[in-house]
């Protein structure tokens, strides 16, 4: 959590700088996507928009609108066919060791215990992080006790904590999500979302989040940006001006919570 007295922060041993010194997290600049023969497939068309540095964003927009594309764009993992991307200032041109991606399923392997997971990135970079940092680590996910369980004896839930630790431990400066909690129960995820919100307002990395939940958006984003049908394009970014840090219960009972949750869902064109 930064210190009362506000930026820089720690995390991990990485200083996290204040997001007004720095380039920004993200900008996009009429970045384009097609797939399929001849560019068939339009995944989304001139999408522009910047992410502070240290700031929390989340994508909504219905499916099939590109937000994934999008991800794997900013990761480096597929090129656009038009626009700009950049990271932190830099162009993206192939995938970078500051950039940490958590998706739907978990990319645990299934021979190895949850420790073994855990430290596989940073042992695939050549890097053995100290083993007060996995125990730290292994703590503030509540995975402590369970470092010598395999991933089938693991609840969904945990699982996905254990995947988004595999990404910490390399210590991003952005770090995004493409729908991490979108397969797990209801109470799962509002769980896991209190977790992620308590591990950013210490760490402070620049997060972009793809979602289907407007609530789960609300709540734990300081903007959210709005997605059209195919081909997508950002037609609408809210502030969502709740304090924090927040309290899930707190948060949830403030009748601006329920205000942004209902414009968010005119602009969706949920009734």
């Amino acid at each position: 959590m930064p210190s009362s007295s506000g930026w820089p922060g720690w995390c991990g041993g990485v200083v996290v700088k204040s997001p007004e010194a720095v380039a920004p997290g993200i900008a996009l600049d009429g970045v384009t996507t097609r797939f399929g023969d001849h560019g068939g497939v339009v995944a989304h068309q001139d999408v522009s928009f910047e992410v502070r540095s240290g700031e929390f964003v989340s994508i909504l927009g219905p499916s099939g609108c590109g937000k994934s594309t999008l991800v794997r764009v900013i990761a480096g993992l597929v090129k656009a066919d038009a626009g700009e991307t950049r990271v932190h200032g830099r162009l993206v041109d192939g995938p970078r060791p500051d950039v940490g991606v958590v998706f739907q399923s978990s990319t645990l392997l299934p021979w190895l215990t949850v420790a073994e997971n855990l430290t596989l990135g940073a042992a695939l970079r050549r890097r053995t992080p100290s083993a007060a940092r996995v125990a730290e680590l292994t703590q503030m996910l509540g995975l402590q006790g369970f470092e010598r369980h395999y991933p089938h004896q693991l609840s969904g839930g945990m699982r996905q904590r254990a995947a988004l630790g595999q990404i910490l431990l390399l210590e991003p400066t952005l770090l995004l999500l493409d729908e991490p909690f979108g397969a797990l129960d209801a109470l799962t995820r509002d769980r896991l979302n209190v977790e992620l919100l308590r591990i950013w307002e210490r760490c402070r990395q620049t997060v972009l989040l793809v979602t289907h939940s407007i609530a789960e958006a609300v709540f734990l984003s300081d903007r959210v940006l709005v997605m059209s049908e195919r081909p997508g394009s950002v037609t609408d970014a809210i502030d969502i001006d709740l304090p924090r840090p927040r309290q899930s219960s707190r948060v949830k009972a403030d009748p601006a919570f329920a205000a942004y949750v209902a414009q968010l869902n005119g602009l969706m064109g949920v009734s």
